[in-house]
């Protein structure tokens, strides 16, 4: 009986941790759409003739480079 009980306890606890982590991923997806919106409207106010298709890339280029030299100075971060 004991070997159940703690195997029940164990899936408890992973399924707990599962539920804690998917909520905060919810959260950390609001986050990133709410700046999402920020940034977009940064880009529209400084550069307002890139309205369009063009526009929308330019945007997209941009973040992506921004998110990709962040991402390799966490990486040199991490490995400190």
């Amino acid at each position: 009986m004991k070997p159940l009980k703690e195997e029940l306890e164990k899936i408890k606890r992973e399924t707990q941790e599962k539920i804690f982590t998917l909520i905060l991923a919810g959260f950390g997806l609001v986050a990133a759409l709410a700046w999402n919106d920020a940034i977009q409207s940064l880009f529209n106010f400084l550069f307002p003739k890139t309205n369009g298709i063009i526009g929308k890339f330019a945007y997209a280029i941009i973040i992506t480079i921004i998110v990709v030299l962040i991402t390799l100075q966490l990486k040199k971060i991490s490995k400190k």
